[in-house]
């Protein structure tokens, strides 16, 4: 696996997305009925989450717009309002975005050089001399499990726990030490690892965040971001092994890394359970009894279409190829590559696109014969490379509150879900304590069950998900907070990124 070479993806639209903090620590938010744009809201929800559009950049400074996920823009008008619809000329909505090394951001309006600000409600264009009130703090939207790629090493940070170090050399983010939860408090930043260890600013893993976990965040367009210690410090890879530590010294922007969401690996067994698994021929069989790395695909599936594609750690995918063998070499727009997905109780059946069914064959390779499926069709589906869960969906993370006694659906820092897996995409949720979730007559939850409860998990794209609860019901994101169980249907208040 060290030499393979994996083909780094270009962040994703939704990976780009940012909110903006003012001085008063609260969020710019626009308006859910009318065209207005005010500062009172003192959590990130999907009205404060924006688009950055860039036109141009330089090393200090770019000119952008910010769209909403309304797909309308922020505009600064003529009087010194600002509000929120569709530019009227070229330059209309055109900011230009300076960064400072506070880490903060100035959005200067193109057509008449006034600053962006606020007072603590509302949000203005009025003064072309720069205070501190014009200094905006950027948040990254994209979901808190993430990954860091560094684009001048090539290579993904890694935490080593039997070391209690984080590397930046993994070649391939298949492995759960490759995941890292980005927690914001306070305005700075806090590195957890999937054994929830937290980076220190002496490169050491500590088991409780604290002021010394705490890291200040420089956000660039296109996803770049790096973290310092403020004093000074910053972090990036050093030495031949690729420590990530806090130095003064970083040569050719080794500082910058790429955040994107923590991809999905799964493993897939047989009716026979054992591992498909790809060979070094790139065929691939049933024959493993044991999870290898070559037993791991990293699951691509867009939720607008009902295919997806599987993707080795030889960094090629499953394609069907003649006679109707599925080989491990197939490249990124092949249409042999897509496989229409069905579910079927935690299990998945692949469909190639010639209409036949994946199944394994008498010689246990994996082949594209049935044209009905049956049970030697069904494949059994887990998460390879995570063991909890962090679930978000509408209205914010799930989690619990300490002013409701129910599991909440719209809180601004999630809680992990640990995972205990059962068989065939069926899993107990295990809350914090260690408790199990319990759940109600009304189909509400509580955290703190004395029995193991059976989900079942359906992937419904990349990072998105449905989960059928116990009651035979689909968890859903309520609007007034609390997370249910009560929908026959999947909507869109039952999708959760995860």
């Amino acid at each position: 696996m060290d030499e393979v070479e994996w083909i780094h993806r270009h962040p994703k639209a939704e990976d780009l997305r940012i909110g903006l903090i003012n001085w008063a620590g609260t969020y710019l938010t626009f308006g859910a009925y009318k065209n207005t744009v005010t500062a009172t809201a003192k959590s990130l929800g999907r009205r404060q989450i924006w688009d950055l559009l860039v036109s141009n950049e330089h090393e200090t400074q770019a000119v952008v717009r910010l769209k909403s996920l309304k797909g309308l823009y922020l505009l600064c008008e003529a009087d010194g309002t600002v509000c929120h619809g569709q530019p009227r000329t070229s330059h209309h909505g055109c900011f230009l975005l300076r960064f400072h090394r506070n880490s903060k951001w100035t959005l200067q309006c193109i057509i008449s050089g006034r600053y962006l600000e606020s007072d603590g409600e509302d949000v203005f264009c009025n003064s072309r001399v720069l205070s501190a009130y014009h200094m905006w703090t950027p948040r990254p939207a994209l979901h808190v499990h993430v990954t860091l790629y560094s684009p001048l090493h090539h290579t993904f940070a890694r935490a080593d726990h039997s070391v209690g170090r984080i590397w930046v050399d993994a070649p391939v983010p298949c492995l759960e030490e490759c995941g890292f939860l980005l927690h914001f408090k306070d305005g700075c930043y806090h590195l957890e690892t999937s054994t929830h260890h937290f980076l220190s600013h002496v490169d050491r893993l500590v088991t409780q965040p604290s002021p010394q976990t705490a890291f200040h965040m420089q956000v660039r367009p296109r996803g770049l971001v790096a973290l310092c210690d403020g004093e000074g410090g910053t972090l990036y890879p050093q030495g031949t092994h690729l420590l990530l530590g806090v130095g003064s010294n970083p040569v050719r922007g080794a500082e910058w890394f790429i955040l994107q969401h923590f991809p999905t690996w799964v493993s897939l067994k047989s009716k026979t359970r054992k591992f498909i698994s790809v060979l070094y021929d790139a065929a691939v069989c049933a024959a493993s009894e044991r999870l290898t790395p070559m037993s791991l695909f990293q699951f691509e599936c867009d939720s607008d279409s009902p295919t997806l594609q599987l993707r080795s750690a030889n960094g090629c995918y499953l394609a069907r190829r003649h006679h109707r063998v599925v080989m491990a070499d197939g490249y990124p727009l092949e249409s042999d590559t897509f496989f229409r997905v069905h579910w079927n109780c935690g299990k998945i059946i692949l469909q190639s696109s010639c209409g036949r069914f994946l199944g394994i064959g008498a010689n246990g390779l994996l082949m594209a014969n049935a044209t009905i499926p049956g049970p030697s069709e069904e494949l059994a589906i887990q998460f390879a490379n995570r063991p909890f869960l962090i679930l978000r969906g509408r209205y914010g993370y799930v989690g619990c509150s300490t002013e409701h006694d129910l599991i909440q659906c719209n809180m601004d820092q999630p809680d992990c879900i640990q995972l205990l897996p059962c068989h065939q995409g069926i899993y107990h949720f295990q809350a914090q304590g260690g408790s199990f979730w319990s759940i109600t007559s009304l189909g509400t939850f509580r955290p703190w069950g004395k029995f193991a409860l059976n989900f079942c998990i359906e992937l419904r794209g990349s990072n998105l998900l449905t989960v059928l609860a116990p009651n035979g019901f689909y968890l859903r994101a309520d609007r007034s907070g609390t997370l249910l169980a009560d929908s026959e249907d999947i909507t869109k208040e039952c999708i959760w990124e995860f």
